[in-house]
């Protein structure tokens, strides 16, 4: 007989009241895994866009799913065993990961469970200065700033377009940041500070002493002016909204500069760049347990800092998602495992 777990799942695509919190199957740890008993659970797009049976896509890329789907990849919990051919982790250990992004998006990740098998390649030790909230907040939104912005840490083709990304100096230029005060958008304006960049961050203006307290140098109330019509000429824009608006950003980019749209499907912007001597590039996101470990040393201490939006135990994850579809988050939502 199976030992059984709660594990929140889905059994039809829907909004978020299709979430059930129910008894499945615990899995089993397997070579080259880690069986992490989860303390908490980091909410991400792709767990709704997974939710909705990524009705956003185009019908020819929508992923096929087999009901019921387990949503999630971001965690922080301990381990419970190591499979066999694993070193570097041991029983006890408290760890984080993304797990199988992107080669889960059709909700092979199952990480809104307490206990998921993972990886150990993807796998890295929780930062001891933080907790297990933070920490499962921390990995899809702060691998992908690191992935735009730092190094892209692995040689997969990305679909989207003919060349590989390629992260840009950021010391002494100038890097706007839209939708600065979301999941991806307060780390990537703390890396580019780090990187030696002056940002201007964009966001709803409730969030402007959180942004400068982050390290923001100018921040751009989005509902009472237009950025790319109230800065000059920027280096960089990291757009961490993305979609077809990004193409306004050209307009206040330097010639010789660059677009990264954090969600590039939509952008019709292609020519108009290419007229302006513009750059548009964008990656997506993979797991890497060994990016985790460089990251964790700046949580660790402090110098890259988590916000959290709200937290909810894993039971409640379809309020956790209707919190969400408001928008306006302040950080990331969290679910807590009991």
């Amino acid at each position: 007989m199976s030992v059984m777990m709660k594990a929140v799942q889905f059994h039809a695509a829907g909004g978020p009241d299709v979430l059930r919190y129910e008894d499945v199957p615990r899995p089993e740890v397997v070579p080259g895994e880690v069986l992490v008993r989860v303390h908490a659970v980091g909410l991400n797009p792709p767990d709704w866009y997974l939710r909705e049976g990524y009705a956003m896509l185009p019908p020819e890329w929508q992923p096929k799913l087999s009901f019921p789907v387990i949503p999630g990849t971001d965690l922080s919990g301990v381990v419970e065993a190591v499979g066999e051919g694993v070193t570097g982790f041991a029983e006890g250990d408290a760890v984080y990961a993304m797990v199988r992004f992107p080669s889960g998006l059709a909700g092979g990740s199952r990480a809104y469970a307490e206990y998921v098998s993972v990886p150990a390649a993807q796998l890295a030790h929780r930062p001891a200065g933080i907790d297990h909230v933070q920490a499962a907040a921390a990995p899809m939104s702060a691998l992908t700033a690191w992935q735009f912005l730092v190094s892209v840490g692995h040689t997969v083709q990305n679909p989207l377009q003919p060349h590989p990304h390629e992260p840009v100096p950021l010391d002494g230029r100038t890097v706007l940041v839209n939708g600065a005060a979301g999941g991806v958008g307060h780390l990537a304006l703390q890396i580019a500070k780090r990187q030696g960049a002056q940002v201007i961050a964009v966001a709803s203006g409730r969030h402007a002493a959180m942004l400068r307290a982050l390290g923001a140098d100018q921040v751009i109330d989005y509902m009472r002016e237009k950025a790319q019509e109230s800065v000059g000429e920027v280096d960089l824009v990291v757009d961490a909204v993305g979609g077809a608006a990004s193409r306004r950003f050209l307009a206040c980019i330097r010639p010789g500069g660059a677009l990264f749209p954090i969600f590039p499907l939509g952008f019709d912007g292609a020519e108009e760049a290419e007229r302006r001597g513009i750059t548009v590039s964008t990656t997506q996101v993979r797991s890497s347990g060994a990016q985790l470990e460089e990251i964790g040393a700046l949580l660790n201490t402090g110098a890259l800092r988590v916000l959290i939006d709200s937290t909810f135990p894993l039971s409640e994850a379809a309020a956790a998602h209707r919190r969400a579809a408001e928008g306006h988050l302040q950080g990331k939502i969290v679910l807590t495992v009991a």
